[in-house]
């Protein structure tokens, strides 16, 4: 290794006049861990876990080269470094997400008009259901009476009434499901808007301090 005591500018060589000049030696320096300052012309392998500097022939810092890693941190590097930017990523899209809440309700009263029109459509959806769901009820009531007769051979009913009967329940089936699918989009309503309220009455509250 070199010492600093040696004059840099002799790792120059002397270029004959009209000779290409070559170019200009890399000087490395670092601090070890036992506090000796150590210089060559190549990265120094005690200083790998530091900070090394390269200098000039005239002394002065070129450039600072960083600790070189063994493949475990650099592999931890690089999963913190892809952590930081997924976590970056979700704060900027929550950013998002909250400028296009307030834009789409700017106050209260716009967020419980719209929660009420998207439960309201559902309601009234629902009722309908209920409603054919009640008649077709009457209409089983009336067919089972009818099939009473042949309830000790339901086989000798006539093929239209079995068949009225089966087309009734087949139908109570239909609005039971339909009656199931209106109760959950009514859950994920109110779900929806009770989590988009949670997040809009801070927002609502920094855009009134804002305007104060």
């Amino acid at each position: 290794m070199l010492t600093i005591g040696t004059t840099l500018s002799s790792l120059a060589v002397a270029q004959a006049p009209g000779q290409t000049a070559l170019p200009s030696p890399e000087i490395y320096t670092c601090i070890d861990a036992h506090g000796r300052k150590l210089t060559s012309d190549r990265p120094i392998a005690a200083c790998r876990d530091r900070e090394q500097k390269i200098l000039n022939p005239s002394g002065t810092v070129k450039a600072r080269v960083g600790p070189t890693l063994t493949a475990k941190e650099q592999a931890q590097r690089d999963a913190k470094a892809r952590a930081d930017l997924a976590e970056r990523t979700r704060i900027e899209e929550e950013r998002r997400q909250d400028r296009a809440l307030l834009i789409r309700y700017p106050n209260p009263a716009a967020h419980e008009k719209e929660r009420a029109e998207a439960l309201d459509n559902i309601n009234r959806s629902k009722q309908t259901a209920l409603t054919r769901t009640t008649e077709l009820l009457a209409q089983r009531s009336k067919l089972t009476d009818e099939m009473a007769f042949y309830e000790k051979d339901p086989s000798k009913a006539p093929p239209q009434l079995q068949h009225q009967y089966q087309e009734v329940n087949q139908a109570l089936a239909v609005q039971g499901r339909l009656l199931a699918e209106f109760d959950a989009q009514l859950i994920r309503i109110k779900t929806r808007f009770d989590t988009e309220l949670n997040r809009l009455i801070p927002l609502w509250n920094q855009v009134s301090k804002s305007i104060d």
